[in-house]
């Protein structure tokens, strides 16, 4: 029930395969109206709360609300910054995100961000894994929960974050299915789009599915929820 302003002819497994589907969001989507978009099949939402140690996003409390109220399964994510440590992001990430009955896990942006004007800096690989490996445990201990990695296909191969422990892949593929991005790699999430239009949000939004039928995303749900 979504559209796409750009929309790609799948060859293959095509995202519409899938039955569960929903939308992760900022700031940039502004004032959403959560009933309509749950109405319109959003079953999930990922709304980012931080970036970096310093930076919260200005829309998280009002989209996290919304959210709840319409009843939307929700979490919140955190756009990691290469010029902080990772225990300073992941206090400023616990400090920003409160620990809710029935919240989603916590997900880790994991993209390089070319654009930056404060932090151009790309460590080796060796250190992104063992940073982005103390975030996951820090934030992972105090939520109790598996938390969730985005990435994207570049990032993914030149870091091998496969050899990350304790998390779970959401990965992005908007012209693919991701298992011909990421060979032999399993997933729970996948982003399909990043210009897709949904009844209730104004302009584009990225769209998502769960890897698995109705029946497995509320076994997944009950498990992995607070």
């Amino acid at each position: 029930m979504f559209g796409d302003a750009d929309p790609v002819e799948w060859k293959g497994h095509a995202p519409q395969a899938y039955p569960v589907h929903g939308i992760d969001v900022s700031r940039y989507q502004g004032n959403i109206d959560w009933p309509t978009a749950r109405a319109y099949g959003v079953s999930f939402a990922f709304i980012k709360a931080t970036e970096g140690a310093d930076h919260a996003d200005s829309s998280f409390s009002s989209h996290w609300y919304g959210a709840t109220l319409a009843g939307v399964p929700h979490g919140a994510y955190h756009f990691y910054y290469f010029c902080r440590s990772a225990e300073e992001q992941a206090n400023w990430f616990i400090a920003n995100v409160p620990k809710e009955r029935g919240a989603l896990p916590p997900v880790l942006d994991l993209e390089w961000n070319a654009g930056s004007r404060t932090c151009p800096y790309r460590p080796d690989s060796e250190t992104v894994l063992s940073e982005v490996q103390t975030f996951l445990n820090i934030v992972g201990r105090h939520y109790d929960q598996q938390p969730i990695v985005y990435t994207t296909p570049d990032f993914w191969q030149h870091n091998q974050l496969w050899r990350l422990h304790g998390a779970q892949p959401w990965l992005r593929s908007v012209a693919a299915h991701p298992s011909e991005r990421y060979p032999g790699e399993e997933w729970t999430f996948w982003q399909y789009s990043g210009t897709g239009l949904v009844p209730g949000v104004a302009g584009q939004v990225d769209l998502n599915t769960f890897a698995g039928s109705r029946r497995d995303w509320s076994a997944w749900v009950a498990d992995q929820a607070l």
